[in-house]
């Protein structure tokens, strides 16, 4: 008997169009999880909707329609792209996409599996934090729990330290820094808040050191005068965040006349945080404090790279046990 193999590509989540109603919905989803904003609802929700919301909503729907791309996000854009050519390599497996917040839902996605053995999953956050990974995995197991004669669902913890992700990551470095090396090579990673690493013991920032740690040893054999930084963005609110903090380090360096070249490591794919975050708001910042020189390189997206990077986890994940 034939068993059949079904592949769940998950990614955070995308507006589903670059209008006021369509980011308020999914920002509210998205900021209305656990995992995300560890508030309590009846404090959290007069706030999220009555300021946070209202507040945002202008600047952030404007920010989108600036790097909208095909009439979709980029974020979607290039997931599809990447379940589409994963699908096209592997004909026997069922390959569907999902967003945890917004469309297509993970609840859509799931029920198209629900057929196969097995659901194998791969969430696209290279790097495990309970704010992203988790909130994944505990949303996958809500949504079947009451399914009778369930698949068996394997789950790929991270992939920070594999040999194929700092590879792909270390080439995408070389084929932008080989003709004009810059003086400080910036990683950039999303911050999460400091209480929740003591909390949740949460080993997000340990597995980012760690990514940062392989591409420094990689690179150092061919760049040997290349100073390279980690740094944390996307601060939200009020508390205490992951530091340094992108934007603080990038005006240290323009003051020192520094030229600066940024990759964000946890990002599979080009999104807002990466397009008008770094590449826009930050280019502008570094800019405005006498910075001259300045270069975003892309992420991985839907190359060759990023395919063969896929290719090899879908292998991992298969040869994993399920749970």
């Amino acid at each position: 008997m034939t068993n059949k193999q079904g592949i769940l590509i998950v990614n955070l989540g995308t507006p589903s169009q670059a209008t006021p109603d369509a980011i308020k919905k999914y920002l509210g989803e998205f900021l209305r999880d656990r995992h995300v904003v560890d508030i309590s609802p009846f404090v959290w929700l007069p706030i999220l909707y009555g300021i946070v919301i209202p507040k945002r909503l202008k600047y952030i729907t404007k920010h989108y329609q600036k790097i909208w791309l095909n009439e979709q996000s980029p974020l979607l854009y290039y997931s599809k792209q990447l379940c589409h050519k994963l699908q096209e390599s592997r004909p026997n497996l069922q390959c569907e996409l999902a967003m945890n917040y917004g469309e297509p839902t993970l609840e859509s996605a799931l029920n198209r599996l629900k057929h196969c053995d097995t659901i194998n999953v791969i969430s696209m956050y290279p790097q495990y934090s309970t704010t992203t990974t988790l909130a994944v995995i505990n949303k996958i197991k809500s949504l079947t729990k009451q399914w009778s004669d369930s698949p068996k669902i394997s789950y790929l913890h991270d992939y920070a330290d594999h040999p194929v992700y700092i590879a792909a990551l270390v080439q995408q470095i070389d084929e932008h820094i080989c003709i004009d090396q810059p003086d400080v090579l910036m990683l950039s990673y999303h911050g999460i808040p400091i209480s929740y690493i003591k909390k949740r013991q949460d080993e997000y920032v340990i597995r980012c050191e760690l990514t940062t740690q392989l591409i420094q040893q990689a690179l150092h054999l061919y760049y040997p005068k290349l100073e390279i930084i980690m740094t944390y963005q996307s601060r939200f609110g009020k508390g205490k965040w992951t530091e340094p903090n992108t934007s603080d380090i990038l005006i240290e360096l323009a003051k020192k006349e520094k030229s600066v070249t940024v990759i964000c490591p946890g990002f599979a794919v080009d999104c807002i945080e990466t397009l008008h975050e770094i590449d826009i708001e930050n280019r502008e910042l570094f800019m405005q404090y006498g910075g001259e020189q300045f270069n975003y390189i892309p992420a991985l997206n839907d190359s060759t790279l990023q395919v063969g990077l896929l290719y090899t986890l879908l292998d991992d994940v298969l040869r994993k046990p399920t749970t």
